[in-house]
């Protein structure tokens, strides 16, 4: 039996609870994680971080080690719906605090600079005998009280910044027209941990490598065609969608496709081979509606969904 890493304290426990059927059922199986890996075509890491809590699996390879194992898919699944949930809701806790420490930290900032910028009564002129020694004072003062006032500024759009990215940008304005949202220098910076890719940068790049799949997806439509269930995955994180084949043979090809700039249809596919899943690589789009999901089966029977 595989001597399984302790799980976090502050995990949630329904997905505690669903990790431990995972492992569970992979004890039982008698497989290792590399021969789970090899059978239900996720990668060995994959599993090794869906297996230690460190990610949550996607729902493909849960439903992919039902079969494998021999174990209930509905029973598995309905597990995973509710760690989900649990997952999503814990990650937006976690956002919220990371948020709030930041603006703790930039007001704490704040108050540090407003005390280094109040002079001490003994360290200002006395009178204009003074001379040169009071023009130098005065000057100094005047630099530091501009350096300050440079520094609170740029503190300030930091915050607001990060305020603007809490709350999903997109505010509208007196007249309710839409205002532009202000595009980040660097908008990877905005994107949850683990991913690497948004809108155009995610076409054609696979959707688990880049992240977007697992929590971040879901299953906008499906088709069940012959025995194989061909789906529209989408993730609005990444602003992008794949299509998804289950219990397909080898040789079936599956393609999503999607109205690219100019109305041109971009089109990504894939052909099963031995792995139980196949996906396609991500193509761009505005929401889920936008891509459609096909599969041609060996003997030549093709289907879509929507």
């Amino acid at each position: 039996m595989a001597r399984w890493k302790a799980l976090p304290d502050e995990l949630d426990p329904r997905v505690a609870e669903f990790v431990g059927q995972l492992r569970l059922l992979v004890d039982r199986s008698g497989l290792g994680v590399a021969a789970v890996a090899d059978r239900t075509g996720y990668s060995r890491t994959s599993w090794e971080r869906y297996l230690n809590a460190g990610l949550l699996a996607p729902k493909g390879a849960v439903v992919a080690l039902a079969e494998v194992t021999g174990a209930s898919p509905v029973h598995l699944a309905t597990m995973w719906e509710l760690a989900e949930r649990a997952w999503s809701r814990s990650e937006m806790r976690h956002d919220t605090t990371m948020e709030a420490i930041r603006i703790s930290r930039a007001r704490a900032a704040l108050g540090e600079l407003g005390a280094l910028g109040a002079e001490p009564e003994d360290a200002r002129p006395v009178g204009v005998g003074v001379g040169v020694g009071a023009g130098s004072g005065e000057g100094f003062a005047r630099r530091k009280r501009g350096l300050v006032l440079l520094l609170v500024g740029v503190v300030g759009v930091l915050v607001g910044v990060g305020v603007w990215f809490t709350r999903g940008g997109g505010e509208e304005d007196v007249a309710g027209t839409p205002k532009k949202p202000v595009v980040s220098a660097s908008p990877r910076q905005a994107l949850p941990s683990g991913v690497k890719c948004a809108g155009a940068s995610c076409a054609g790049k696979d959707p688990e490598t880049m992240g977007c799949s697992g929590r971040l997806a879901t299953t906008a439509t499906s088709v069940t065609v012959g025995g194989a269930l061909v789906e529209v995955r989408y993730s609005e994180t990444c602003g992008a969608a794949w299509a998804r084949v289950t219990r397909a043979g080898v040789g079936d090809r599956v393609e999503v496709s999607a109205d690219g700039a100019g109305g041109a249809s971009v089109k990504q596919s894939a052909v099963v081979g031995t792995d139980v899943n196949t996906y396609t690589p991500m193509v761009v789009v505005r929401g889920a509606g936008e891509a459609r999901a096909c599969v041609t089966l060996g003997s030549g029977e093709t289907g879509c969904t929507g």
